[in-house]
């Protein structure tokens, strides 16, 4: 939880797009010491730019988030400039579908790197960090915010690389906060879980390493791509609306953030499945065409 946030220091990894820009944008607007990082160095050079002239002092530092030497050099360099952070969003992450048996190891070992791995990372350079700067000052507030997905709490098909990370992300993120609770008042945690949002996720490929460019894409993850541009595309909830939502958590310590509470139902669908030992629920109960057209685009490849 964290009350005032001028003068405070936040980290933000993928700071170039989507969530962590516009979570920038309101730390800047707040008053507060920003870090920006992010892997794309044009996205990441002018993200620097703009919160540079909201006024805010700006570090901003390329940086493979799946990387372990490189988050423990980007700690360092933190706590040189500014000191231990207040907010700390391990946002970084990246969007890949397909046929779970389809998915290359690199494939896996991409998204689990990025998606997991950038957030481990994060949590273990930042978070004792955070807790000696609490048993230093008894004033000090700081709260850690960890992008998983509603991919984390559902199942969708066709998409088990990215449900597989982002599940991982909710239990780790609800295990921080357990931890958390047994050692201090003065740190708490929250996991950010989106729906359908425009933030570019969808066009990870971009960010794909080399050694994976080669690798041709098979029809189950070219259905899944053109299926979530579509999804992603006409979704209404904008990413600045769900910045705003994480500080809002932040300073009520909030702990679960939706940017649609209404798929909340499918969560229940399954939950409800679990308790009563039932086979795992029709995930296109709701939109049973979407199923029909995924069904029979799968069925042609």
């Amino acid at each position: 939880m964290i009350k005032n946030f001028k003068t405070k220091i936040a980290v933000l990894t993928g700071a170039g797009s989507g969530f962590g820009l516009e979570c920038a944008r309101i730390a800047a607007r707040r008053g507060m010491n920003v870090v920006l990082v992010d892997v794309q160095p044009d996205a990441l050079a002018a993200a620097e730019e703009e919160i540079k002239a909201l006024g805010a002092q700006t570090l901003a530092q390329r940086v493979d988030v799946s990387d372990a030497q490189a988050m423990e050099q980007l700690a360092k360099a933190v706590y040189t400039t500014f000191g231990a952070p207040h907010f700390v969003f391990n946002n970084a992450g990246v969007g890949a579908g397909g046929l779970v048996w389809e998915n290359s190891v690199r494939d896996w070992e991409w998204v689990l790197g990025v998606n997991l791995w950038g957030v481990i990372h994060g949590v273990r350079q930042f978070t004792p960090m955070m807790l000696e700067a609490a048993r230093q000052d008894a004033s000090f507030e700081g709260h850690i915010v960890n992008t998983a997905s509603m991919a984390g709490l559902l199942t969708p098909p066709n998409m088990g690389v990215y449900n597989v990370s982002k599940h991982a992300v909710v239990a780790l993120t609800e295990t921080l906060y357990q931890d958390l609770r047994l050692v201090t008042e003065q740190i708490s945690a929250s996991v950010l879980c989106p729906y359908f949002v425009p933030t570019g996720i969808n066009q990870s490929e971009r960010n794909r390493p080399a050694e994976l460019a080669a690798e041709k894409a098979t029809p189950s993850q070219l259905i899944g791509q053109a299926m979530t541009d579509k999804a992603v595309g006409s979704g209404k909830v904008t990413a600045a609306q769900v910045a705003e939502k994480v500080f809002q958590a932040i300073e009520q310590d909030q702990f679960y953030i939706f940017s649609h509470p209404k798929a909340l139902g499918n969560f229940k669908s399954r939950a409800d499945a679990i308790v009563d030992l039932a086979n795992p629920p029709d995930p296109f109960a709701e939109r049973p065409e979407v199923g029909a057209q995924l069904r029979a685009a799968l069925r042609q490849a």
